[in-house]
């Protein structure tokens, strides 16, 4: 769940800006030159303290840094000044439970309820806040029976999802299948997110089951091949590679 948490909450979202100085450190935080853009966006801190983009871009920098614990701090400066922001309160969510994986067990346990508390309130403010639905489905997914997980409840946010947005739903559902070991449905829900949206990942996530459960390395190397058609990109052409080294050295 961490890097699907991650990539949900850090690799997502568009910020309007027209200020020069905004739009430069911006550049550098989609170029990936984190250093560069927290020293940026820290001077337009210093500037005014209240620019909830920048509040907002120091938090999501944090978090590619791994320090979840100051983008919690950012995000929760956001909520102060606007509590009912779904995407806001699902970002402080979501960074308290990537936090949350890196402490103690039983200091984790004693964020689950807040996690859940405001990931599930940013999906009451926006009925339509497709991000927060993923996470609280594979949070109940993953966690255990005994402190509230459930798989009835992670499906019916995938249920959600699909009436949102089909492909997304599909995503979730082929994550819980692979959970409960059901590669078969999993290639089925997999394989109708590639239908429905044709993404890099939809591929990715159906090569993935025949290369790492399956351990069928044709059948992968045929969805990488249909992937490289419709994206051509280069790392495509690099596993594809790879996998037909791993059958000629099984052979």
């Amino acid at each position: 769940m961490k890097k699907i948490l991650f990539a949900l909450l850090f690799l997502t979202g568009t910020v309007v800006y027209g200020q020069s100085a905004f739009a430069k450190a911006e550049q550098l935080y989609r170029a990936e030159k984190y250093d560069k853009a927290l020293f940026s966006f820290s001077k337009l801190y210093e500037q005014d303290s209240t620019d909830l983009n920048v509040v907002e871009r120091l938090g999501d920098i944090a978090g590619h840094k791994k320090d979840f614990e100051t983008a919690m701090n950012y995000y929760k400066l956001l909520l102060e000044i606007k509590p009912k922001d779904a995407h806001y309160n699902f970002k402080y969510g979501g960074a308290m439970g990537l936090y949350a994986k890196g402490c103690s067990k039983l200091k984790a346990l004693g964020m689950l309820d807040d996690i859940k508390m405001y990931l599930k309130r940013a999906a009451g403010l926006d009925l339509n806040h497709i991000e927060s639905r993923h996470a609280l489905s594979q949070l109940y997914c993953e966690l255990p029976g005994i402190v509230g997980g459930s798989i009835k409840k992670s499906r019916s946010y995938a249920d959600e999802l699909l009436k949102l947005s089909p492909v997304d739903g599909h995503l979730a559902h082929g994550f819980i299948d692979e959970y409960e070991e059901d590669y078969g449905k999993a290639i089925a829900s997999y394989s109708k997110a590639v239908e429905t949206g044709g993404s890099l990942v939809t591929y990715r996530k159906l090569a993935a089951v025949y290369e790492d459960k399956l351990k069928n390395y044709e059948k992968a190397i045929k969805v990488l091949k249909r992937a490289q058609q419709q994206h051509q990109d280069k790392q495509l052409v690099l596993d594809i590679a790879t996998l037909k080294t791993r059958i000629q050295i099984s052979e």
